[in-house]
């Protein structure tokens, strides 16, 4: 269960973080917004839960980010719009990142990172020079490094958010994209992602890969 009381505490520390103290309307309505949205009952995986681990490992990569507390900003917006049967959800996520960190003072320039951030997620393919990118995919994609019984609830969740797609065709979107992950040359592109989780991550869509399900 996901703590959200510690969840409004980061978000004022981002938010302040971003921009100048002591400016700008209140952090707490911003926050509730947001929590309402990780909340929504058509969230299995994109939940509370992946938003609390996505913000965990931006901690642990902190010091490969230049910006770290817009990349927390980001971390909070990507899924905020999500519907599992919309392709448009970094889009939006994006866009409504863009309408309220200027409504909440953050000023233009940081306001328009984290947009840029939330839409990279679409393709987790930061450029090689890009480290607060390489800092968000690598947290967003930390999922895939999970200890076995996480990664199969993990899984087992994201199926549920697609629950409307048949068997076989979930078998085959899914396998497609294990393969896809797999051929790329890195998974994760910061040190310590390359270093602490491309190893298990591989090992894990492969497992998954030879599943007799899939």
């Amino acid at each position: 269960m996901a703590d959200l009381d510690a969840l409004r505490a980061r978000w004022t520390h981002a938010l302040e973080g971003a921009r100048t103290p002591a400016t700008g309307p209140a952090p707490g309505p911003y926050a509730e917004n947001l929590l309402a949205r990780w909340q929504e009952p058509q969230r299995h995986y994109h939940t509370l839960t992946h938003l609390t681990s996505v913000l965990d490992h931006i901690d642990v990569l902190e010091k490969h980010a230049d910006d770290p507390d817009v990349v927390r900003l980001a971390a909070w917006f990507h899924d905020a719009v999500y519907l599992p049967d919309r392709s448009e959800n970094e889009e939006r996520s994006a866009r409504l990142a863009e309408r309220a960190l200027t409504e909440a003072g953050v000023p233009d320039a940081r306001t328009a990172e984290v947009a840029r951030l939330v839409r990279l997620t679409v393709t987790h393919a930061p450029a090689d020079d890009d480290r607060d990118g390489q800092v968000l995919c690598d947290a967003d994609l930390a999922i895939l490094a999970a200890p076995p019984s996480a990664y199969a609830a993990y899984t087992a969740a994201v199926r549920e958010e697609y629950h409307f797609v048949p068997n076989d065709a979930f078998r085959e979107g899914r396998s497609t994209i294990l393969r896809q992950l797999l051929d790329l040359p890195r998974l994760f592109r910061t040190p310590h992602g390359v270093a602490e989780w491309e190893a298990t991550a591989r090992y894990n869509l492969s497992a998954e890969l030879d599943l007799p399900a899939l």
